[in-house]
């Protein structure tokens, strides 16, 4: 089976506060976008689990998001582990804030579902994804939602109307357990008005969502990354986005924009930036 895995962005991103348990209570807008990897499913006869991807510096082995998936599912199903055989193109970029590992891991759980004819609603093989990772329930359902929790309790969201996206990652990575570690102890600036966004969405308003976006993760970036994230920001305003903002963790900042050729030009001038460049489109 090949089937796609969507990349997602975070229109909006709140940080409430820690949890006793360590991880963080979360408020969020979440929305899928065209740039996808591609998977390829295919039984062994060997009882063996392997991953393969484009990209040398994934592992292939169980630390991989997708063989994780793979274990849980038949974990779920009290069922040994099957050999199968999982390519991986990646299109999505690594350690980008934009969920790539786990919607790698969400479109296995789907795949499974249908090769394994096990007939689970999404919602149940959401469930399954969030043994996985927190993005994972979101990335097995896709779309516009409301993230909330560690990112796993869901509430769908009328659809952002489509639009188009020019998006940068510049050329380093982000770590998400340190910035989660600096988010405690950071002034933050602002937050989103993810409230007037849902609102925003109710009512088709797309410039209205996108004068509402903010991700308070770009008050803990260090100051060089901080500075990094903001010339990009500018950029995509500067080409008449109608709102930019870094997705997850970072580093990655995108703008939304209502005309195909502003955002082309954007990604022309953010080539000149450094870092890697995509033009995509809202789902």
């Amino acid at each position: 089976m090949e089937l796609k895995a969507c990349a997602k962005l975070n229109l909006t991103l709140d940080v409430l506060g820690k949890r006793p348990d360590g991880y963080h209570d979360l408020c969020m807008i979440m929305q899928s976008v065209e740039l996808a990897d591609t998977l390829t499913l295919e039984p062994n006869g060997d009882g063996a689990l392997r991953v393969r991807t484009n990209l040398h510096f994934l592992p292939g082995n169980e630390k991989n998001l997708a063989a994780q998936a793979a274990l849980r599912w038949w974990e779920s199903r009290h069922q040994p582990c099957r050999g199968m055989d999982i390519a991986i193109e990646k299109h999505i970029p690594v350690c980008a804030g934009m969920g790539g590992g786990s919607s790698d891991a969400a479109a296995v759980l789907r795949a499974l579902n249908e090769m394994e004819s096990a007939g689970l609603p999404p919602q149940a093989v959401a469930r399954i994804g969030e043994q996985v990772g927190s993005d994972v329930p979101y990335c097995v359902l896709g779309g516009t939602a409301l993230a909330e929790g560690r990112g796993e309790l869901l509430t769908p969201l009328p659809p952002l109307p489509r639009c188009w996206v020019a998006l940068c990652k510049p050329e380093f990575s982000i770590s998400t357990p340190a910035l989660f570690a600096r988010i405690d102890s950071v002034r933050l600036r602002c937050r989103p008005d993810t409230r007037g966004a849902v609102a925003a969405l109710e009512a088709g308003d797309l410039a209205g969502v996108a004068r509402r976006m903010y991700n308070v993760f770009e008050d803990a970036l260090p100051d060089r990354q901080q500075a990094r994230v903001k010339d990009v920001k500018n950029v995509l305003i500067q080409c008449g986005a109608l709102g930019a903002s870094m997705s997850g963790t970072g580093p990655t900042a995108f703008g939304l924009f209502d005309s195909e050729a502003a955002a082309r030009e954007a990604c022309e001038r953010l080539s000149d930036l450094g870092g890697e460049v995509f033009l995509t489109r809202t789902i």
